[in-house]
């Protein structure tokens, strides 16, 4: 049979190791398993019910053409009125579009913006698909190192050694995933500070999990609290996370005209317009009543805590404080070396995390996926009794280690 060549591109990416070990979980389900799966950053919340009365009501109004590929006005409309209502951000409609997903917003923006040679800061630990999106656009990535013992986030003297004259972005995600760590006011201040120095570095902040906050922490975004870089700032959110709408696939960002103008360019060419039901949806999610949300950023707190709690008490675990988000990242630099019952030497995290799965039945993600080692993400996703029986699986595990 004839194969066809690929293209080189595809040499430079992987497929994502979260979405591999979701898929391992099924497969292992299929076979009779019992798995404890703890891999996967969606909510496990129902969609709310005026959001989903939303969506029949558009469908009886026949609201199933092609939409507009910015969006339709009515949802440009919502998220100027969510940026200024969270944000205190005014901008203009024609400076914000609409994407299928905060995933295929982050996909235009490099591609829309880079060439071969330039150079995207990334804070590690980082979302996965950070690396991947910037070597497909022929990107360089600039991975920067920021341990648990820096808050896993970047500081302005990182930062500073970080810039070239081919530095195009810096990636900020706050609250961060894996990390679930968020970035203070002050600390964007002093990173404003060094990107006033380097006027051809660009802000690109993913402010996806924005209202999925603990301890009453704030939330602060950069165009926010340095509007004088607004003009090279590109805010990027969505209704996955906070409304768990993940299959709705909707995203939104807001950012100066002639790169809005060039992301829509290069959508006209893809995915075009979102689908016009998923838009409605979000119209209602963004307008409609918001208190669940926080809420829900409690319930996913207990978790935080009680999961903490266990894996804190674990030798050879230790595990930061996250502020948002709905992950751990625990470090498990303690459990290298140590054998499992079976005789195996536990050489690296990833024999850690095949060892949960096999012989624990939990299943987590390696913290090399997400650009720092030796740690794990453990999402909290999922319902209390199962975060806390995987915590609990871990904890027999690792106890029987030797």
């Amino acid at each position: 049979m004839a194969s066809i060549k690929l293209s080189p591109r595809l040499s430079r990416i992987k497929l994502s190791p979260s979405t591999m070990a979701a898929q391992k979980v099924r497969d292992l389900r299929a076979a009779g398993r019992d798995i404890v799966g703890l891999t996967i950053g969606e909510p496990d919340f129902n969609t709310p019910e005026h959001v989903k009365r939303a969506v029949i009501a558009a469908m009886d109004r026949n609201e199933t053409k092609y939409p507009p590929i910015f969006g339709i006005p009515q949802l440009r409309e919502a998220v100027r009125r969510k940026f200024i209502r969270d944000n205190g951000l005014d901008y203009s409609v024609d400076q914000i579009m609409v994407g299928t997903g905060s995933k295929q917003i982050l996909f235009n923006t490099l591609l829309a913006t880079l060439e071969p040679g330039d150079e995207v800061i990334i804070p590690a630990p980082y979302w996965i698909s950070y690396l991947d999106m910037t070597l497909v656009a022929d990107g360089t990535p600039v991975v920067v190192d920021c341990s648990m013992e820096n808050g896993f986030k970047i500081t302005p003297q990182q930062l500073e050694a970080a810039i070239t004259p081919r530095s195009k972005w810096l990636m900020i995600n706050s609250p961060g995933n894996p990390s679930g760590a968020i970035y203070s006011r002050s600390e964007l201040l002093a990173l404003a500070e060094v990107l006033r120095r380097h006027p051809q570095v660009w802000i690109l902040s993913d402010d996806i999990y924005e209202h999925l906050r603990f301890d009453g922490v704030e939330f602060c975004t950069m165009a926010q609290v340095a509007p004088d870089l607004a003009d090279r700032t590109l805010t990027v959110n969505g209704v996955s996370k906070a409304y768990a709408m993940t299959g709705f696939r909707l995203g939104f960002a807001a950012g100066p005209k002639e790169l809005i103008n060039a992301m829509v360019k290069l959508q006209s060419q893809s995915t075009a317009g979102v689908n016009s039901l998923s838009q409605w949806a979000a119209v209602e999610a963004l307008d409609g009543p918001q208190e669940f949300i926080a809420e829900r950023a409690a319930a996913f707190q207990e978790r935080r805590d009680r999961l903490l709690e266990i894996l804190n008490a674990v030798p050879g675990i230790s595990c930061d404080r996250p502020q948002g988000a709905f992950y751990l990242f625990p470090r498990v630099e303690g459990l290298i070396g140590r054998r499992t019952p079976q005789g195996k030497v536990l050489e690296n995290e990833q024999d850690i995390v095949l060892h949960l799965l096999e012989h624990a039945g939990v299943a987590v993600v390696q913290g090399a996926a997400y650009g720092v080692s030796p740690h794990m993400r453990i999402s909290i996703a999922y319902a209390l009794d199962s975060v806390i029986e995987g915590g609990r699986r871990i904890a027999k595990a690792v106890a029987e280690l030797r």
